[in-house]
């Protein structure tokens, strides 16, 4: 069965043939600039040759004479064996021959045309003449101002053709020399090409490829891997989802296409998991050095999305809050219910009405009333649980009369529930038992949603504010290794930059932390000095 060659052999049989045929045009060109060479070399001899011939006085003198030939041949056959030519031949203006290297030929005339150096040129050129084929010079001969003769010289075409035949050996060995020495590197370099691709095959390579890609596309974490100058190599779908990184991201920086935190994971390469903000997205980032045969080749940053995970939690809390909350109203409920049986059982039918009279039953935060105004029922939902979540810790939650919303939108109401809620839980872990927290939230003229929390627990350090928005910043006592906390006041953050909108801290007059957010109406500019409800800092 017939074996498909391997890559190893497909490269060595390429590389092989292209070097051959680069020297085999080489050595083309080459003898024939050499074939070149060896012309131009016999004509300049030539053409002196025959200069110096229609220039000797000895010569143009003999013209005169009865008898040329016998003056002139001796000179031009002595002149034919110095100069190494075939021959030298001297002619009349008629063409009759003064000397011939075949001295039965002198006394005819020749068999080529002479009209070229009777006219007074130099003729160059191949022709046939009586000892064969040749490449000859023809010369006139002057005296006194005319052409009286004519002086040809030259050499065999076959005597060319064996010096070109005399030089090519060495010519020939160059170039098997430079064949071997192309094969040699033709292997080399095929056996390193085959070594630095792992010694797999093409359909292998692809194989391989296309599990890649399935496996980095379909995995449910996001991974972006970095080179060792920082430059983003690889982004699964996930990764460009989570980060809300752009499609053509290859190439690109770290530092210029990631956002800061997660850029400067990259760089610092910790060793345990963080959470990072990406955008509004709380996500747990792992990142590892990527090494290839030992060497460190970059960076993997490995991205769970946390959010839903951490939305669940904080309603879990919430929820486990309420029980709290339930359970202990059950158990007031029922020393309630015990004090009004004894009053009946002892005929205490008047105390036990003033009794039921004055029991609280109300969970709702001070002034719920206003919650008729909150016409979004998740929203209304959140502070009717927050209300609760206070009243058991023994805080009191007073919402503003004021409050009055009616989300235009529905990602509106989804925003200000996170808004709220990172908010008030920050200010019930802030304040003790007994303390206020103040809200007011509504809608403006202007479509504009402005709002306030005030609390008197002990406030902000003015130093902390610069840096109160960043991801992992806490006012809480405690270390924050795992970077558990410090994303709530984030996370708000960067929903009202989203909005547009404004957020400022500062100290209340309930002597702790007033926050006050002001999210401009939809496709606006932001408004720069949200109005103070009165009394407040």
């Amino acid at each position: 069965m017939f074996r498909t060659p391997s890559l190893r052999t497909h490269l060595l049989l390429l590389q092989v043939g292209i070097v051959f045929l680069v020297i085999s045009v080489t050595g083309v060109v080459a003898a024939y600039l050499q074939a070149d060479s060896i012309r131009d070399a016999h004509q300049a001899r030539m053409v002196g040759v025959a200069e110096s011939v229609a220039r000797l006085p000895s010569v143009i003198e003999a013209f005169a004479e009865e008898n040329p030939a016998a003056t002139i041949d001796p000179i031009a056959e002595l002149i034919r064996q110095a100069s190494d030519v075939t021959y030298v031949v001297v002619t009349d203006a008629e063409g009759i021959r003064y000397s011939h290297p075949n001295p039965e030929r002198i006394g005819e005339k020749v068999s080529t045309d002479p009209s070229v150096p009777l006219s007074g040129e130099t003729f160059v050129g191949t022709e046939q003449g009586t000892l064969g084929t040749s490449w000859r010079v023809k010369v006139p001969v002057w005296s006194n101002g005319d052409v009286i003769g004519t002086a040809s010289v030259g050499v065999l075409e076959s005597e060319l053709t064996a010096d070109l035949l005399e030089r090519l050996p060495i010519l020939v060995g160059w170039l098997i020399a430079a064949a071997v020495v192309g094969s040699i590197g033709a292997f080399s370099i095929s056996r390193l090409v085959w070594r630095r691709i792992h010694r797999q095959e093409p359909e292998q390579i692809a194989e391989l490829l296309q599990s890649r890609e399935a496996l980095l596309h379909g995995v449910g974490e996001g991974l972006l891997a970095t080179d060792r100058l920082g430059n983003i190599t690889l982004a699964n779908d996930e990764a460009k989802r989570l980060l809300g990184i752009r499609e053509d991201v290859l190439g690109l920086p770290a530092a210029e296409a990631l956002e800061q935190p997660i850029a400067q994971l990259l760089l610092e390469r910790p060793a345990d998991e963080r959470l990072v903000l990406a955008g509004e997205r709380i996500l747990l980032a792992k990142v590892s050095g990527a090494t290839v045969g030992g060497s460190s080749v970059g960076a993997m940053l490995v991205l769970r999305d946390r959010t839903e995970l951490h939305a669940v939690l904080r309603d879990l809390s919430g929820a486990r809050d309420m029980t709290q909350a339930l359970r202990a109203q059950a158990h007031e409920f029922s020393n309630r219910l015990h004090v009004i049986s004894g009053l009946l059982e002892l005929g205490q039918a008047q105390a036990a009405s003033a009794f039921i009279g004055s029991i609280d039953t109300s969970g709702s935060p001070t002034g719920a009333s206003a919650l008729a105004s909150v016409t979004d029922p998740e929203l209304g939902a959140l502070l009717l649980a927050k209300g609760a979540i206070c009243r058991e810790k023994g805080i009191e939650l007073v919402i503003d009369s004021d409050s009055v919303l009616a989300p235009s939108e529905p990602s509106l109401g989804r925003d200000l529930i996170t808004i709220l809620g990172n908010l008030i839980d920050n200010a019930i872990e802030a304040v003790v038992y007994q303390g206020r927290i103040e809200l007011l939230v509504c809608e403006e003229t202007d479509s504009s949603v402005l709002i306030e929390i005030h609390d008197d627990g002990p406030g902000i350090d003015p130093a902390m504010r610069e840096s109160l928005w960043e991801l992992g910043t806490s006012t809480k006592a405690g270390n924050n290794h795992d970077g558990a906390r410090g994303i709530g006041l984030a996370l708000v953050h960067r929903v009202v930059t989203r909005r547009r909108g404004t957020i400022a801290v500062a100290s209340s007059d309930l002597g702790g932390a007033a926050f006050t957010i002001l999210l401009p109406p939809p496709a606006t500019t932001p408004v720069n000095h949200p109005k103070q409800k009165a009394g407040r800092a």
